[in-house]
């Protein structure tokens, strides 16, 4: 067997303070903790706790990465035509500029929290067709969707290209109109397989994913965008409806939380490879009526939701496998 040197072409290095780069695999002994120190990769996903959203809500938009994120609307209190907007920095929420139209069930496109697209929702007494363009500072309404909807899902990496898909007619029934977004206005393009409300949603406007949502009944149908047309692939494990998701390719997922016709699965998660579905950590907090979420497969995040009976402000980070930490070595 190859020892620690051979490997590493050094002997275990005595330090005052932890390296500033070390590899995966390495070790050393920290002077002034007077321990062995070492750093490792995870082998698998996992949730932790993030800052709290300053306003508690559900059925908010929401879009970006895990440390440049925006959500913004949805329903505080039972009322449906909120503007609140709020910035994640990583650590923390801070309130910025509202949306011009309150409105829940909201679609949105964008990986970070300086260029995103607000699309579509509902408040009282009407489907919206508003879409609202975010520079980093304030919201601008531009061109409409050309069908108004609610509980749609939204694809895209900023505010000058999208895609929206599915959702609710005013009326309810459920609707498989897809529309692509250019920068200036929408165009309808091919038609989902299997219309329906609340679907996940991953990747961007030219190589998309949808996932689950209500028919009715619920389904874990699973469908990918190629850029023309929706091709149907393997379901979820569990199908659901109202869930959290994120993902920034067609080939790589998170989808959590959301609602079945027995019960809440506000914490089951499953990740998508590209291929199929595999049950991975649960989240801390069980929760549906979330916004999408934000991020990457590997470095999400998901804020506020619904527990049944609370609406929610907390935040949690999925970290997929591989991120390093550093451990400490003891004798017992």
């Amino acid at each position: 067997m190859a020892t620690y040197k051979e490997i590493f072409g050094t002997n275990i290095e005595v330090l005052a303070s932890d390296p500033a780069n070390p590899v995966a695999g390495q070790v050393w002994y920290n002077s002034t903790d007077n321990v062995v120190k070492g750093l490792t990769e995870s082998t698998a996903g996992a949730w932790s706790t993030g800052g709290n959203l300053n306003t508690a809500r559900y059925f908010s938009g929401g879009a970006g990465s895990q440390t440049s994120d925006l959500v913004f609307g949805g329903a505080i209190a039972g009322s449906e035509n909120e503007t609140v907007t709020e910035s994640y920095n990583g650590t923390s929420w801070t309130e910025v500029n509202d949306l011009n139209t309150g409105r829940a069930g909201i679609a949105a496109s964008g990986t970070d929290n300086t260029s995103v697209l607000a699309i579509g929702g509902f408040n009282p007494g009407a489907y919206r067709a508003n879409t609202e363009s975010w520079n980093g500072t304030s919201f601008s309404e531009v061109n409409d969707l050309n069908q108004a909807r609610a509980g749609l899902a939204g694809t895209g990496v900023d505010n000058t290209s999208a895609l929206a898909y599915g959702g609710s007619l005013d009326g309810v029934p459920p609707t498989a109109v897809t529309e692509s977004w250019n920068g200036t206005s929408w165009t309808e393009v091919n038609d989902l397989n299997t219309a329906r409300r609340f679907p996940g949603n991953a990747g961007t406007a030219t190589s998309a994913l949808a996932f689950g949502g209500n028919i009715p009944p619920l389904t874990g149908a699973t469908e990918e965008w190629n850029g023309t047309s929706w091709t149907e692939v393997n379901d979820m494990n569990t199908a659901r409806t109202r869930t959290m998701s994120f993902g920034f390719t067609q080939t790589a997922a998170i989808v959590a939380g959301g609602e079945s016709p027995f019960a809440t699965l506000g914490q089951l998660t499953e990740e998508w490879n590209g291929t199929s579905w595999t049950e991975v950590a649960d989240m801390a907090t069980g929760r549906y009526n979330t916004q999408t979420g934000g991020g990457s497969a590997s470095a999400g995040i998901v804020s506020g939701g619904y527990n049944g009976t609370t609406q929610l402000s907390a935040t949690e980070e999925w970290n997929g496998a591989g991120v390093q930490t550093t451990v400490t070595f003891t004798d017992s």
